[in-house]
């Protein structure tokens, strides 16, 4: 359990909370049981490397508020969309005896031992969080499923699960899949033209394309016409009169 030192705050402004971040303070709120909701800060360099666990909203904390300790679960934390610093903290009482509903994270062990995984089989994960029912005083930090001897085709389920006592998985009507070992999956590559398959454009003795043809034909029928239409004029110059000359005058 990690023990934090938290330090009572008066003023929950805006311009307070931002004189506490440019201190290295967390602004932070703790709530739950019978006492009421108290205002409090964090030193952000102590706790910035749990916030970044996989295990932080799921973790119990010890909140040392100024010489009075508590028990604590993180609910929410909140960060500056910019900087993806932390910039508020919601920590919850825990009470005994009260039972709060968890995500809790998977974590998988002895991936050496798994037949499965060593024939070239795939851990397909279905759930890295499984929700829990837990007693306040007896929340795990992760479920831990072990993988030795599991093969190809394996559906681990929750009911395989070894859980602390009194935590229960909130879906109760089905047994639901946690992970699979599935089998490799292969990329088949595209299969290359056998020899002498390639194009055969300009080989000899080849009939030229319908496209080429015709155009030859319309380039030949172009030429025709064109003959036929000098020939035309020449005609029709050989037809013409004689320009007659107008009169000198005298």
């Amino acid at each position: 359990m990690s023990n934090l030192k938290a330090i009572k705050r008066g003023s929950t402004s805006s311009g307070s909370n931002n004189k506490l971040r440019s201190e290295g303070l967390i602004p932070a709120i703790l709530y739950g049981g019978k006492d009421a909701n108290q205002n409090i800060s964090i030193q952000k360099k102590e706790i910035k490397n749990l916030i970044n666990t996989d295990t932080f909203l799921s973790k119990v904390l010890e909140l040392d508020i100024e010489g009075k300790k508590e028990k604590v679960i993180p609910r929410d934390v909140a960060f500056n969309v910019v900087s993806e610093e932390p910039i508020h903290i919601d920590f919850m009482r825990i009470v005994a005896g009260k039972k709060i509903i968890l995500e809790i994270p998977v974590k998988f062990i002895n991936h050496p031992d798994s037949p499965g995984l060593k024939r070239g089989g795939v851990l397909n994960i279905v759930r890295r969080k499984v929700e829990l029912k837990c007693p306040a005083e007896n929340i795990p930090d992760e479920i831990i499923i072990d993988l030795t001897g599991t093969d190809i085709g394996t559906s681990i389920k929750i009911s395989s699960v070894k859980l602390p006592e009194n935590v229960f998985p909130t879906i109760t009507d089905r047994d639901f899949v946690i992970a699979t070992v599935a089998s490799p999956t292969v990329i088949k590559e595209p299969e290359k033209p056998a020899e002498g398959d390639a194009a055969t454009e300009g080989v000899e003795g080849e009939a030229p394309a319908e496209g080429a043809e015709a155009a030859a034909k319309d380039g030949d029928g172009a030429k025709k016409d064109d003959k036929a239409k000098d020939g035309a004029e020449k005609k029709s110059e050989e037809k013409k009169p004689a320009e007659k000359k107008p009169a000198e005058k005298k």
